[in-house]
């Protein structure tokens, strides 16, 4: 390998080699049975003589760290000594708004009623395999340049049809920008409207990742609370400049935004000239009633950005997302994903681009539904079988987890579900402020039907101790 020696300074130069090379052993950058630099090889890349390093190598032999085999050259032979190597902690600070935890998934347990997985057994692996395949050959890896920033053109027309299709959603090629998930949607938006101060309300209880991004922004965030019927729009502050609203399924009780809610909120948004992020963030999982219409598609001031993501629909890791923006916001958008990330996976954006138009992603995504509505219904049974004294089901017809309400009083919810053994969360812990009720949010998507029963078993012993 290609190792870095400096001799810089003064000294036995015999001696720095040495202490230089024992040093990467112990620290582990050089490992057990790594083939060292040839000597006469590393001297004519310092300007030393052979002698000089083959003096090095004979100490590191003698000491036993290194050994030379007949033909082949020095290897490094003993296991490295466990010393951790890091950079300089130095005395620089962030920002005080950075001094926050990561959001770091539990470890695995036998029975994980996560939310937002989806179940990577339903992801059709060998097809993705062939289209990104397709996309590897040469004559598909040209020009060897870093593209447009908004995304792999046709992706970009692919994702229009798609959601013009399945959630009515207006626009062309054009209007698509993708983004490496929802997440970056949401951080090049706040790029582009958030300024020191300004004022975004979200949902009460809410997905924070969303409110966490829009603070590192600067942003004043306000939780505004949720209803039957959704967000509260008579609860919105008066200084709101931007909203973060999952109307279709809201995160993480699960109920949909009223039709008459929904055209309020969008008289308020044209009223005060703000601007509304539509989080559509797993309406493909529809299982039964009629779609509602999203917001971008009841909109005529161009005032919603649409944000959706493929992570539900296949898997996380592809970190394949986009947004639908007013023109008018189009190229700023454009600008901030060129300053962050340029332009993503293109592979990945024309693997997706074939999965929709050769009618793949529609099939898989019939297929999902029909186990993920399976789910629903098995752990809905449930619950209205089992807990009917202990919880209450949100009514929900969409998605990846169904939501509950405690209906017995003085249950700590939280000490209940660490004995239970279980990984599920409760809705308080999606609320920055008490909560005015509690409950459990059972993801189904991570699941396998198979373990549903026990872990809900489990969940009920809890409770009941509790």
């Amino acid at each position: 390998m290609d190792f870095h020696v400096s001799l810089d300074g003064r000294g036995d130069l015999t001696a720095r080699i040495y202490h230089q090379l024992l040093a990467a052993i112990l620290d582990g950058r050089l490992t057990t049975d790594e083939r060292l630099p040839a000597s006469r090889e590393l001297a004519r890349r310092l300007d030393v003589s052979r002698n000089t390093v083959a003096a090095a190598y004979e100490r590191l032999a003698a000491e036993g760290f290194v050994s030379g085999r007949a033909g082949a050259g020095t290897f490094v032979c003993a296991p490295p000594v466990l010393r951790t190597r890091r950079a300089p902690s130095g005395g620089v600070q962030p920002r005080s708004v950075w001094e926050l935890p990561l959001l770091t998934p539990p470890g695995p347990a036998e029975y994980e009623f996560r939310i937002g997985v989806p179940d990577p057994q339903l992801f059709p692996l060998a097809t993705w395999r062939r289209l990104i395949s397709q996309e590897l050959r040469p004559a598909a890896l040209r020009p060897a340049d870093y593209g447009d920033p908004a995304g792999h053109p046709s992706a970009r027309a692919a994702i229009a049809r798609h959601v013009g299709v399945s959630r009515s959603v207006q626009a062309g090629p054009q209007d698509v920008l993708i983004t490496q998930g929802a997440q970056q949607a949401l951080d090049l938006i706040g790029r582009v409207l958030i300024e020191p101060g300004t004022c975004v309300a979200v949902e009460e209880p809410g997905y924070r990742p969303a409110r966490r991004v829009f603070q590192t922004l600067g942003a004043r965030v306000v939780g505004v609370p949720v209803d039957g019927e959704g967000l509260d729009v008579t609860a919105l502050p008066h200084s709101t400049q931007l909203i973060y609203v999952t109307p279709s399924h809201q995160f993480p009780l699960g109920t949909p935004m009223s039709l008459a809610r929904r055209c309020a909120l969008l008289a308020w948004a044209e009223r005060h000239e703000v601007v509304i992020i539509e989080d559509d963030y797993d309406s493909e999982f529809r299982f039964s009633d009629r779609p509602l219409e999203p917001l971008q598609s009841l909109d005529r001031q161009g005032r919603v950005i649409y944000v959706g993501s493929f992570s539900k629909t296949l898997l996380p890791m592809l970190r394949l997302g986009f947004m639908i923006a007013p023109a008018s916001l189009q190229p700023a958008l454009v600008a901030a994903k060129q300053v962050t990330d340029w332009n993503g996976d293109r592979t990945a954006q024309a693997a997706l681009a074939s999965l929709i138009d050769e009618g793949l992603l529609a099939r898989h995504i019939r297929k999902a539904t029909r186990a993920y509505a399976a789910r629903h219904e098995q752990i809905g049974s449930a619950l209205r079988r089992d807990f009917v004294d202990l919880l209450e089901p949100v009514p929900s017809a969409a998605g990846l987890h169904l939501s509950t309400r405690l209906v017995a009083p003085g249950i700590d919810l939280d000490a209940a579900v660490r004995r239970s053994g279980v990984i599920v969360r409760t809705v308080g812990s999606f609320s920055t402020a008490p909560p005015r009720w509690d409950g459990l949010v059972l993801g189904y998507g991570g699941i396998q039907p198979e373990r549903i029963d026990e872990g809900l078993r489990r969940l009920l012993t809890s409770l009941r101790a509790a």
